[in-house]
């Protein structure tokens, strides 16, 4: 598969009917619904394959241990990362980051260091750094958004400085749609010395990564926003920096030799690595990214930019709209309320006409109140959306307004 034409015709959950209605499916940046050849692929382990990894004396044990490791090499290519060992399997992207908060904060960052993140980021990327903060009595600093939903960039000198020791960001705003400055928030964060950590949940399906050429100290993303399966994440970290990190958690995969006076722990990435892991969703991982980097890149972003100009001047028709977030670079998602009415209800009448829409504070409440927000209504735009689920959604906001006004 090389284009868009028949992109739709792989994801079987756009054939069901919602309340009476065709399924239109706008809540991609919550998750993306998952394709066939995943989904395939996840039931061929189950039914045919399954067995522990490692150490198996069989040839199901082997089997699945060969697809478990490609699945990494598969990972560590998609990334453009150096190593396998620098390809750390976790549940997911908060996952990921609470690793290098207990696990490189905990131990690198000293009383008064200061760590810097923005006003864009989701809790998980937020609330981890707070708790570390708090237990090693560091300073924690925010790089402010304007009301476009872009960063104050003016303000880097005076809150990136010498005192930084850790710059925490979202390569995309789930909320806001935001595409951040990534290599400027890098380079800013080499000047002075300090670690970089990438929140590249809301991202990676949306540009392409290359974690040598952004220098990156450790990036992390779920495999559920990426057309692939739940509770399955990826944490990349530099070697140099995974190596003098302790473990994360204790036993299983993680040891080398175990006696009753004491353990030896396993080399990378397997150190992190504690417990069975989730093999089906290392495999399943592996056929989402065969799937997603089969598609034209240029096709894909022309398409899902496309969408979002089309949404965007379709909303604005509608008089009692109001869109947050107008970055000029900006990914396929808009978060808007209709004046009036509550972001809640809207929804409802929405999934009572089968379009499904993500309502809520989105997990970014800080940013939102900067806003004087509560929530708002999020449509989200992805490869097997079309125009027509536009029209569908502009449709819905008029319905809701009709009722709620």
């Amino acid at each position: 598969m090389n284009n868009l034409n028949n992109v739709r015709d792989q994801f079987q959950a756009l054939s069901q009917m919602v309340n009476g209605k065709p399924l239109v499916y706008l809540d991609s940046a919550a998750t993306t619904l998952k394709p066939t050849v995943v989904v395939d692929r996840i039931a061929q382990f189950y039914a045919f394959e399954t067995a522990n990894v490692h150490r198996g004396a069989h040839y199901l044990a082997d089997l699945g241990t060969t697809h478990f490791e490609s699945a990494r090499h598969t990972i560590k290519e998609f990334l453009g990362a150096a190593s396998t060992e620098e390809i750390i399997f976790t549940k997911g992207t908060t996952e990921g980051i609470n690793i290098i908060a207990d696990c490189y904060g905990m131990n690198f960052l000293n009383e008064n260091d200061e760590i810097v993140i923005t006003e864009l980021e989701h809790h998980a990327n937020l609330v981890p750094w707070q708790n570390l903060a708090l237990k090693k009595k560091l300073k924690l600093k925010y790089i402010p958004v304007l009301l476009t939903g872009e960063l104050d960039l003016t303000t880097l000198d005076q809150i990136i400085t010498s005192k930084t020791k850790l710059v925490a960001f979202s390569g995309c705003s789930n909320t806001m749609g935001t595409f951040l400055p990534i290599e400027l928030i890098i380079k800013k964060a080499q000047s002075v010395g300090a670690v970089t950590v990438m929140d590249a949940a809301q991202v990676v399906a949306q540009r392409q990564i290359n974690v040598q050429q952004l220098d990156v100290d450790f990036l992390v993303f779920s495999s559920h926003k990426l057309f692939g399966p739940f509770g399955f994440g990826v944490l990349y970290g530099k070697k140099e920096r995974l190596e003098r990190m302790p473990p994360y958690q204790f036993g299983g995969s993680m040891i080398s030799e175990v006696t009753f006076e004491k353990t030896t722990y396993n080399s990378l990435p397997y150190k992190f690595e504690a417990g069975t892991p989730h093999i089906a969703g290392a495999i399943g991982t592996e056929a989402a990214i065969n799937f997603f980097t089969a598609l034209k890149y240029d096709d894909l972003l022309q398409h899902e930019q496309d969408l979002l100009k089309y949404a965007t001047s379709s909303l604005l028709t509608i008089p009692e709209v109001k869109i947050f977030g107008e970055a000029r670079d900006k990914a396929s998602l808009i978060s808007f309320n209709l004046t009036g009415a509550h972001h809640s209800d809207v929804g409802q009448i929405l999934d009572k006409q089968g379009i499904a829409v993500r309502v809520g504070h989105h997990c970014t409440q800080p940013l939102l109140k900067k806003f004087g927000l509560t929530g708002t209504i999020r449509a989200s735009f992805s490869i097997y959306n079309t125009r027509e689920d536009v029209d569908k959604l502009v449709e819905g906001i008029n319905k809701a307004k009709r009722m709620l006004l």
